[in-house]
């Protein structure tokens, strides 16, 4: 069964059939092949994978963040920035790192947080003489900051598949976020230098503030998701919940662009995002008990383990693998269907399940904007009229010093397990 599943989920894919359906098919070839399981039970194993409470949280969190989107939220977030880093060398590159890492904050996606980053700053950057390849490539990868600062939806999918705490997950992800939101404006910095990128103008500390003022309901958000969830005021799920409604009212009577008649796209386009996820979820759920079924997670741990049982090697070979992925799989599949196969590994040779957790995500983003499939170059792509190898070349080395920063993350356990071991 095993063969007949990987040969052909492998002719689907280079079928371009699109991964969720790809994954639903072959599982359902297998199933018939075997001749003996019943049918039945490829339906009951997707219902089975979407019957999970903490499952909820996806469609609030995708919801508030088109809210937030739709809001005035971007334009917010992107003035504040400005202010306190527009006027230094790079100093528009900068304001895109940190303003994703605020955006990050409240969409939890990658794609979303590119779209709307993007739509200001890549043409903000342009207007100012930048590169526009340049432009394009430091909004791609500062995108990726979208599913590692929390609330992350990969990080929802790794908690409940693996079993452990997505509170600790969330709250493991901020300083592998801050130190890659670092390292990038670092190296924009450093390019800017070269290239002669000039800032904008100076801001008065009077205008400092009353730019924080009018952004500082948007940056409440995470602190209220983060600060409820891990003081036990609510579940994950109801946060999620509670940032709909937060996004709601700040969206319609804050700031007050928001209104009834553009609630129904809103609604819409969360609906279809949450399908195509779900989607995934269920297919990769029935993939997944199929390889269990198999007994294929205990051969492949077993193949690691004779391989080398040494954690360093495991991690280093585990960092190449992902990237790989990255480069091909839509992340959520991936952490649906690795992680039940190599967090186990991973506890077993004595790595903590929640930085094991972080290691999977961050390489998994990477791979959002790694050719040739990163979904974050395609996004940035159609907002600044690019081909796909002129971006490719640009963001070459930003992706080296994304991978200087999962090595990092990977080796040193800290970077991830600080706050949550601090907050116990």
């Amino acid at each position: 069964m095993t063969s007949i599943l990987l040969i052909s989920m492998l002719v689907l894919f280079l079928l371009t059939m699109p991964i969720a359906l790809a994954i639903g098919f072959s599982s359902t070839i297998a199933v018939w092949y075997s001749g003996d399981l019943p049918l039945i039970v490829i339906v009951q194993r997707i219902f089975t994978s979407l019957d999970s409470f903490p499952l909820m949280a996806i469609p609030f969190f995708i919801l508030a963040g088109g809210l937030m989107e739709s809001g005035g939220i971007s334009k917010r977030l992107v003035h504040f920035a400005n202010t306190l880093v527009g006027s230094m060398t790079g100093g528009l590159a900068g304001v895109t790192v940190i303003t994703s890492m605020f955006f990050a904050a409240i969409s939890g996606s990658s794609p979303a947080t590119v779209a709307a980053i993007g739509s200001i700053m890549i043409p903000a950057m342009v207007a100012k003489h930048y590169d526009v390849n340049f432009a394009a490539a430091i909004q791609s990868v500062s995108g990726a900051l979208g599913v590692i600062i929390p609330p992350s939806i990969p990080m929802i999918l790794y908690g409940v598949v693996v079993g452990v705490s997505i509170g600790d997950l969330f709250i493991a992800g901020i300083i592998p976020g801050l130190l890659i939101g670092l390292s990038l404006i670092l190296t924009a910095f450093i390019f800017s230098k070269r290239k002669g990128y000039k800032g904008t103008q100076k801001y008065t500390p009077a205008e400092q503030l009353r730019a924080f003022l009018d952004a500082v309901f948007a940056m409440l958000m995470p602190v209220i998701i983060l600060g409820g969830i891990y003081g036990g005021i609510f579940t994950p799920t109801e946060a999620a919940v509670v940032a709909v409604f937060y996004a709601l009212v700040i969206g319609i009577f804050v700031y007050k662009e928001i209104t009834i008649k553009n609630l129904i796209p809103i609604f819409v386009k969360s609906g279809i995002t949450t399908s195509i996820i779900m989607l995934i979820i269920g297919n990769a759920g029935l993939l997944g008990w199929l390889l269990t079924k198999e007994l294929v997670p205990q051969t492949v741990a077993q193949s690691f383990i004779n391989f080398s049982d040494n954690p360093l090697v495991f991690l280093l070979i585990i960092n190449v693998f992902l990237l790989v992925v990255g480069m091909f799989f839509e992340t959520s599949a991936s952490v649906i269907i690795l992680a039940p196969i190599l967090a186990p590994i991973a506890t077993q040779l004595g790595i903590d399940p929640i930085h094991f957790g972080i290691i999977m995500v961050v390489n998994l983003a990477i791979g959002m904007v790694t050719p040739p499939l990163g979904v974050n170059l395609f996004v940035a792509m159609q907002i600044s009229k690019i081909r796909l190898e002129q971006l490719s070349k640009a963001v070459m080395i930003f992706l080296l010093v994304l991978i200087i920063d999962v090595l990092l993350i990977s080796y040193i356990p800290e970077i991830s397990l600080f706050l949550v071991n601090g907050l116990k």
